[in-house]
């Protein structure tokens, strides 16, 4: 089973920049495309990016420009780079991504559980 953590949330002052991590972990897996979301209180979860295994990225129209994702296959770990950022109601970001069991060769759906942002004037 492979389990994706978020980390890298807390509270930061508006303008400033944030790096959010999502590591995958467990067993006799690789890590596939993985993918940024956000979600505000009251509002639909977001796609803000996603990143190949190769390091292409491309982005939705939520990604306005203040982000970069990037990763580094060898930590399995995916981060997001956040500059800019507004003083908003607090939001949540997750990432998701498709881990191929290399023993089956199924390739499951995994969600991380979030790590919370808050961006404060």
């Amino acid at each position: 089973q492979v389990q994706l953590v978020e980390s890298g949330g807390g509270l930061v002052q508006s303008g400033e920049s944030l790096r959010l991590s999502c590591v995958a972990s467990g067993n006799s897996f690789i890590l596939g495309a993985v993918g940024w979301h956000r979600q505000a209180p009251g509002r639909q979860r977001e796609l803000i990016g996603r990143i190949t295994r190769d390091g292409v990225t491309n982005f939705a129209d939520s990604g306005d420009g203040r982000f970069i994702i990037s990763r580094d296959n060898d930590k399995n770990t995916v981060y997001l780079a956040m500059s800019r950022l507004k003083a908003v109601a607090t939001v949540v970001y997750y990432c998701d991504a498709f881990c191929r069991i290399t023993t089956t060769n199924i390739a499951p759906h995994v969600w991380g559980q979030g790590t919370q942002v808050t961006v404060v004037s």
